[in-house]
């Protein structure tokens, strides 16, 4: 017989790897930025909806999700008996949504998103499990200009909840598999030139021979400033859907470029890990000194299992990120208020920005019990006094 004890009161203060309490500050922090970044959103006309956060399984493997397969929580739904899967991801809910419950309103469609998702595993980069997606769509279009629509949307959010210093990272996901494919490369060949790229492996791409390996080593040599890869990729020999591909690429920045001369952007044209449910250019943000990337998005089809899909470019921002670039935040004015004190002033005093604490019983210091609850003003006699050194 299996004998199970209680854990011991220091024992229920740990969480699973990857998992972390919010406390006092940084939950209410988190929160500010997800307004923050929502109303931004919703001046530029994206309306809010709010997916569950678990679903059937199949609902979550659809599109995009097949990407974060093996990554998701499953259980067994004790009512319908199906599996159902706790959220990876957001991007395909919202993509479920608009071409079930949306599909007759008209394109294009905006839609903007907040909530956790859950994962089995973190990455070095992102070791955390549960963490907020914040996030916009723009479903029912194909033009160049849906992204940059979506790409300045995520980099003026950004700029707005007071990141500095962002840069935006452009890949194509679609190109080397194109480039492989019109040269009808053996499967041998094409998964190690895809990897090599993906890798950064000069060691690896320095030994492939042929067409293909020129083709690598330029692409490789392209990482890096926009101005430097654009010309790099101009020169190279490609195919003519590649070329095309890149084409798209070169329009592209000169539309941002365009509209804000300072956007810092950079290319990657080998990348794709992370993106390979994606299907034109993707992007994603980044801010100096900041550890991981601050978000990332990119066009992608909702429902392509149905058929050809409908079009659609957006985009996922994490506010835990966010808060390590922003650093500090502005500390909040607290004022205590003295037991039996007047309580029809305290709706006055917070709508000039105080944050009033309510004491619930009498002292002989009110200076000193302000203190001890972490304010630094005192309501007395009808004035806001400030507390002694």
């Amino acid at each position: 017989m299996i004998s199970y004890r209680m854990p011991g009161p220091n024992e229920t203060a740990l969480l699973p790897e990857g998992l972390h309490d919010r406390l006092v500050g940084d939950a209410q922090r988190e929160r500010k930025v997800v307004e923050k970044l929502l109303t931004i959103f919703f001046a530029h006309g994206y309306d809010l909806i709010l997916p569950p956060l678990i679903e059937f399984e199949e609902s979550l493997l659809l599109g995009s999700g097949q990407a974060q397969s093996r990554n998701m929580f499953r259980l067994l739904d004790p009512l319908s008996q199906r599996m159902m899967g706790v959220r990876t991801d957001m991007t395909g809910q919202v993509a479920r949504i608009s071409h079930t419950r949306l599909s007759n309103v008209e394109r294009p469609l905006r839609l903007s998103y907040a909530g956790d998702v859950l994962r089995v595993k973190g990455t070095q980069l992102r070791p955390e499990r549960q963490f907020k997606q914040v996030g916009a769509e723009l479903i029912g279009t194909n033009t160049t200009e849906a992204y940059v629509e979506i790409i300045l949307l995520g980099y003026e959010a950004l700029k707005d909840a007071g990141v500095n210093n962002l840069s935006i990272d452009l890949t194509v996901p679609l190109l080397v598999p194109v480039i492989l494919k019109e040269l009808a490369l053996e499967k041998e060949i094409s998964d190690l030139v895809r990897c090599a790229l993906d890798a950064k492996n000069i060691g690896e791409i320095a030994n492939i021979k042929g067409e293909i390996g020129t083709i690598s080593r330029d692409l490789l040599k392209a990482a890096g400033p926009a101005e430097k890869s654009l010309k790099i990729l101009r020169n190279i020999e490609l195919p003519k859907k590649a070329r095309e591909i890149c084409d798209e690429l070169g329009k592209l920045i000169e539309l941002l470029k365009k509209i804000k001369p300072e956007l810092v952007i950079t290319i990657d044209p080998g990348e794709y890990t992370g993106f390979e449910y994606q299907t034109g250019i993707s992007f994603s943000l980044f801010a100096s000194g900041v550890r991981g990337e601050l978000g990332r998005g990119g066009r992608y089809l909702v429902n392509a299992e149905c058929g050809d899909g409908e079009p659609a470019t957006g985009f996922s921002l994490y506010p835990d990120s966010l808060m390590r670039a922003l650093g500090s935040f502005e500390t909040e004015k607290k004022i205590f208020i003295p037991f039996k004190s007047d309580r029809n002033q305290l709706s006055m005093l917070q709508s000039q920005g105080y944050r009033t604490l309510q004491g619930l019983e009498s002292v002989l210091d009110v200076d000193a019990e302000a203190k001890r609850m972490e304010c630094d003003y005192i309501w007395h006699n009808s004035q806001i006094i400030k507390t002694s050194e």
